[in-house]
């Protein structure tokens, strides 16, 4: 199982890790020349979410309008087909159902994050909006419509949004270091630093 991860994983790194190359240059550049020419305030950990969020978007972009990965043959319209036809475990299975829900969660994060989202029905337009308005371009462009594909997103993206909603539930118990900026911008700099290891370095 460990192995059909990393290989989803490695294969998914190979495809868009050009674009994250070049996004990270481009965007750092344009954003820190404008921070400075309009002496305005650099907050490190805020400046390194939005970019990580950006590059997810360019990544999302690049993987829903790439060659079809899921390997279904014929548009979907039908709730279910899709999703139990794969063998639990298989490399399908975390190709098209696992790899459809983790792809979301991001989403569902940082959408509720920008935008503040208290109440989950919200979330949950949001995140199915987003998921039809990708699954509608896909047929339109020639690839394969899948409305398995939206209730996946979906799920994915109402984890994102749960993930949020925790952390903003107790953030108030947190302790005052751990709210503290300094605190902040070492623990965003580690977790983007992983990022970039995992996808300039396995």
């Amino acid at each position: 199982m460990r192995g059909i991860v990393n290989s989803t994983f490695d294969e998914v790194i190979s495809m868009t890790w050009p674009t994250l190359y070049i996004a990270v240059v481009l965007v750092a550049t344009i954003r820190i020349g404008y921070l400075i020419k309009h002496k305005e305030q650099f907050i490190f950990y805020k400046e390194i979410l939005t970019l990580v969020f950006m590059l997810y978007i360019l990544c999302l972009f690049q993987l829903v309008t790439k060659d079809d990965l899921n390997y279904v043959t014929n548009n979907n319209f039908t709730f279910f087909k899709e999703m139990f036809r794969y063998e639990f475990g298989s490399r399908l299975f975390f190709r098209n159902i696992i790899g459809n829900v983790i792809m979301f969660v991001p989403y569902g994060f940082f959408a509720s994050y920008y935008i503040d989202i208290k109440k989950p029905w919200v979330a949950f337009f949001i995140v199915t909006f987003a998921s039809v308005a990708i699954e509608e371009t896909q047929l339109a462009i020639g690839r394969i419509f899948d409305v398995d594909d939206i209730l996946l997103n979906i799920v994915g993206g109402m984890i994102g949004y749960t993930i949020y909603a925790l952390i903003d539930k107790i953030s108030n118990k947190f302790p005052r270091l751990f709210k503290n900026r300094i605190f902040l911008n070492i623990t965003t700099s580690l977790v983007f630093i992983f990022i970039l290891f995992l996808v300039f370095w396995r």
